[in-house]
């Protein structure tokens, strides 16, 4: 199915834009005096001495229908009282605290909290298990952990002795087992003020954890200075507007539940909706139309199980609040984006950013016509191209080819480090680039398509096919929600596509149906890129932040080593 440019459909939107350079963009930043920048003061405290503190900054909705309204000037004053525990218990600038909980507020007191007293924060997913929580912890050198009793008992307790640096557990509650301290007294003893710490720009604020094929996982460094991107994406990337309310599904566990799901949104100035209880049809649509939210940030793989779902589960629902809608996470397929339009009035905006990138680098910004499928343009301030790696040169690719994505180093979210590992951090740069990993191409009208990761791509009988073009042609396809396509060893062919597909409620897996989608494939793609061959799964491998997990399918296909698995779903290790 071919879909049509999608014109501008908020067209009152978009009309304060990012600069094109830097400087007036940090010049937006309330700042520190002596130059000094801290995401906490940003986020929190220049709203409140503004005369601001009254308002909504966090809505939090608690999985046995609780809901709780925190205003600036209370999210302000946890802050603070967290600041001060951490201070009246040795901790100071420049350690790190690890967060280990689901999303309550507390959470979000103690991030902000620590970062306005100088301390670096690391979050961890709250369904990790044991070993990759210790070997985080372990790699960034962990000086605090806040986490609940119920997680501390089942993920830490047993190895916290082998951790000497690990001065401080603070559980969540109002007890603790022998050697943590419960923060809920600490808290309620604390002061509501504190001298936020006046860190220089370029002070590590934030690490975050990314796996790789191999290897253990590494820890990216980003530094307050990233909260002038954090900020400015925010506004431009999601149209985000003082007193808007906004919801970001994103856990904070993650990079774009802590960049979009707490730092930029805060710094301007909008309304939280934050929902405790996991993916549920039903609540979701509920959370959308009872709390009016108005700008909607979610992931591909939600979007898709709401399409699964089938339209109707929509209907009767107001939501007429919403204004914009984007996704994040993986490719969003063109059909998401369409379907959208068609139940919400609104299509998804796709954007694509890495952890290393730290923010939004390429957007369909509200003013944009939309191409479906396509990842948007580069944000005002940001030079991407097209390049191909020729030994330790590199050289850009016009438009139409497929080759590495790379963008000009400089933005102030980019990462400064990988943590511990300089040589790993220096091979990521060549030729004044910083290479991305991804595979893309950039069309005539400046609009950026991903095509797979490097090590995702399958070479054909002379043809380099993108395993998201053959997912997207799967999905149009009214029997399939989800589907994963890999390469596997071809004598003939050098590699040849299979595809892994789940099926939509009222389809039944058969030979009939792996025949009717091969025939689509093949009309859709051409013979050449169709798979070969197509098996069904009742559930495919992803990460617990939901991307599927391609490299793990290829893996188990052929019998390699699975590599770094702590980031996927439904496996503790």
């Amino acid at each position: 199915m071919a879909y049509a440019i999608i014109s501008k459909t908020n067209p009152k939107a978009g009309a304060d834009l990012l600069p094109t350079g830097w400087q007036a963009a940090r010049a937006r930043m309330a700042g520190l005096p002596g130059g000094s920048l801290n995401i906490a003061h940003e986020a929190l405290d220049r709203h409140v001495a503004a005369g601001h503190g009254a308002q909504a900054a966090l809505i939090w909705l608690g999985r046995e229908a609780e809901r709780r309204v925190m205003s600036y000037a209370d999210l302000a004053a946890d802050a603070a009282r967290f600041a001060n525990v951490l201070r009246a218990h040795g901790i100071g600038p420049g350690e790190r605290l690890f967060l280990l909980a689901g999303r309550v507020p507390e959470l979000y007191a103690a991030a902000l909290g620590a970062l306005k007293a100088g301390v670096v924060v690391s979050p961890l997913f709250a369904a990790f298990g044991p070993e990759p929580v210790r070997a985080r912890m372990q790699i960034g050198g962990a000086s605090v952990l806040v986490t609940t009793e119920a997680q501390y008992r089942r993920k830490v307790a047993d190895w916290r002795a082998s951790m000497p640096g690990l001065k401080l557990v603070l559980i969540i509650g109002e007890s603790a087992p022998e050697g943590c301290v419960a923060l809920g007294p600490a808290m309620a003893a604390a002061a509501t003020s504190f001298e936020t710490h006046p860190t220089a720009p370029e002070d590590m604020a934030l690490l975050h954890f990314t796996s790789g094929t191999t290897g253990l996982p590494k820890g990216v460094v980003h530094v307050h200075q990233a909260v002038v991107a954090h900020a400015e994406t925010g506004r431009l990337a999601l149209d985000l507007r003082p007193g808007d309310v906004y919801w970001c599904t994103a856990d904070p566990g993650w990079v774009t539940g802590m960049s979009y799901g707490i730092i930029s949104p805060l710094c301007n100035r909008v309304t939280l909706v934050v929902d405790e209880a996991e993916f549920e049809l039903d609540r979701w649509y509920t959370i959308l139309e009872r709390e009016h939210v108005q700008v909607w940030y979610t992931a591909p793989t939600a979007i898709r199980m709401m399409m699964r779902a089938g339209a109707e589960a929509a209907q009767g629902r107001d939501f007429s609040a919403l204004r914009f809608l984007a996704s994040v996470g993986e490719p969003l397929n063109a059909e998401c984006v369409v379907w959208g339009q068609q139940v919400f009035g609104l299509p998804f905006h796709d954007n694509w950013w890495q952890t290393e990138t730290g923010g939004i680098m390429i957007a369909n910004t509200p003013d944009m016509d939309i191409k479906p499928g396509a990842m948007g343009k580069p944000l005002p301030g940001i030079e991407a191209g097209i390049v191909t790696r020729e030994g330790e040169a590199v050289r850009e690719q016009p438009a139409g080819a497929i080759g590495e994505l790379a963008l000009r180093p400089g933005w102030p979210s980019m990462m400064r480090a990988y943590l511990g590992q300089p040589e790993r951090y220096a091979k990521a740069f060549a030729g004044g680039w910083y290479l991305t990993g991804d595979l893309a191409m950039c069309d005539g009208d400046g609009y950026f398509w991903f095509v797979g990761r490097a090590d995702d791509l399958i070479k054909s009988s002379g043809h380099l096919i993108g395993p998201f073009e053959v997912e997207s042609a799967l999905i149009e396809h009214p029997a399939v929600a989800e589907a994963a396509v890999i390469g596997i060893p071809d004598e003939t062919a050098g590699e040849v596509v299979k595809a892994f597909v789940t099926l939509k409620a009222g389809f039944e897996p058969g030979e009939a149906l792996e025949r009717d989608l091969r025939g689509h494939a093949r009309k859709r793609l051409g013979p050449a890129v169709a798979p070969r061959e197509i098996v069904f799964r009742e559930s495919l491998p992803r990460t617990r932040s939901g991307k599927i997990m391609r490299r793990l399918l290829r893996a188990r296909e052929l019998g390699l080593p699975e590599g770094d698995l702590s980031t996927l779903e439904g496996e503790a290790r």
